[in-house]
């Protein structure tokens, strides 16, 4: 590690906390769209989905795994569109306040536990998660994934942050130019400093199912990785 790069910190988001107000829930996560969309969260979560995308064939099924707001999943929808195809999207996330917005962006949407997804095996075309994965301590995070493998039928994808200082400060003040909420701010730079570096990432995989793919870094500090599903 260095300076630049140092150790994962676990650290601790405000808005990880279940009994959150919902307003102030609702409030922030209105700032991870808007991060998204200025901070190549959504970028880079098309970059890594579009092949994929151009090889499903139409009526094809999403999961999104801890949707928020369902800003990607709608993404994804409009992207498959451009494609000539429709994909039929679901958002699982365990908020309660965030389960009637995030159908806003997805076909169906549902509250459920990422360590236990309510679904059979290989029943979902393609299985994603964007910044997810790091609110997660390592042994969580390697069940999460392998979750995520049972369901999938075609794709697994992760989109999650890179750690890096560069990164945070860079979060910090832009949140600011674009008017985030305090909480926003603060567990938006917890999040990076609990991001991953590329090998980290594969570590997790390679330990959920046996298969390491490949981690691609994308602009706005994000990392990125895919693969077909182990039985």
């Amino acid at each position: 590690m260095t300076a630049l790069t140092p150790a994962r910190r676990r650290g601790v988001e405000i808005l990880d906390d279940p009994s959150v107000d919902p307003g102030l829930m609702r409030r922030s996560m209105r700032d991870v769209e808007r991060a998204n969309t200025y901070f190549g969260g959504r970028r880079a979560a098309l970059a890594e989905l579009d092949r994929t995308l151009k090889e499903l064939p139409s009526g094809s099924t999403f999961l999104d795994v801890g949707t928020g707001r369902g800003d990607i999943a709608a993404a994804v929808k409009t992207r498959a569109r451009e494609l000539g195809k429709t994909v039929r999207t679901i958002g699982i996330d365990m908020s309660l306040p965030l389960i009637e917005e995030a159908k806003a962006g997805n076909d169906l949407a549902v509250r459920g536990n990422a360590l236990a997804l309510p679904f059979r095996n290989s029943s979902v075309d393609v299985v994603f998660a964007s910044q997810v994965l790091h609110h997660f301590p390592e042994p969580s995070a390697v069940a999460m994934v392998r979750e995520m493998n049972r369901v999938a039928r075609r794709r697994v994808v992760i989109s999650d942050l890179r750690r890096s200082v560069v990164a945070a400060t860079g979060l910090w003040v832009g949140s600011f130019l674009l008017g985030f909420h305090p909480v926003s701010r603060h567990d938006g730079v917890v999040s990076v400093m609990r991001g991953f570096l590329p090998f980290e990432l594969e570590e997790i995989v390679v330990r959920a199912t046996g298969k390491r793919p490949i981690a691609t870094r994308r602009l706005g500090f994000r990392l990125t990785t895919s693969w077909v599903p182990v039985p």
